[in-house]
């Protein structure tokens, strides 16, 4: 099984969207600790987080990368991700020696220029793929299997993601071995 880590996406800003460094005080830190009490923040560490317009839409808090655990269990062969935000998930398959090439869909060409040419340069074209699109629109080569189809493209938890959800794992169902959404079940129970 793979285990995410921290990521070093340098910081930057592309447009409205920004990667900073981070360290939890105060209240974030009480209350993060209050709602995740196995996921523990450690005062002093220092964080990343992509931000737009401002507010938060990820990071690599331990709360965050525990929210990939079942990604993690089913990383090898082909890989398609939907959403690269800060690339937790796509740094965690990269690192899998199971992996042999990972595709990332990202709407948003801010998201690619600040975050997705670090992991150009770090792994380059023969492992990974970047494309510019909507997930919800973009279709898949003919003929292409993934054994492992990750969505993850919705910035807050809310039971209004679930259609969309739905539609993507019907439109990969059968063309992938396993595939899972970002805080599916939570979204799922706030409908």
């Amino acid at each position: 099984m793979s285990v995410f880590n921290k990521v070093d996406v340098p910081e930057g800003q592309s447009g409205e969207w920004k990667v900073s460094r981070f360290k939890p005080e105060g209240l974030f830190a009480e209350m993060h600790n209050i709602k995740y009490p196995r996921r523990q923040l450690t005062i002093g560490d220092t964080y990343t987080k992509l931000t737009h317009h401002g507010d938060v839409v990820m990071s690599d808090t331990p709360a965050e990368l525990r929210d990939l655990r079942q990604l993690g269990q089913n990383l090898r062969g082909r890989i398609l991700i939907n959403g690269l935000g800060l690339g937790v998930a796509l740094q965690g398959a990269l690192d899998e020696k199971e992996v042999y090439h990972v595709t990332v869909i990202e709407l948003s060409r801010d998201v690619i220029s600040l975050v997705g040419q670090h992991y150009m340069a770090r792994y380059g074209n023969k492992l990974l793929t970047i494309i510019h699109a909507d997930a919800m629109d973009w279709i898949p080569p003919k003929g292409l299997r993934y054994n492992t189809v990750w969505h993850d493209i919705w910035p807050t938890i809310c039971g209004d993601n679930y259609e969309s959800m739905k539609k993507l794992h019907r439109k990969y169902g059968k063309r992938c071995n396993w595939q899972g959404s970002w805080c599916k079940k939570e979204v799922k129970n706030a409908q």
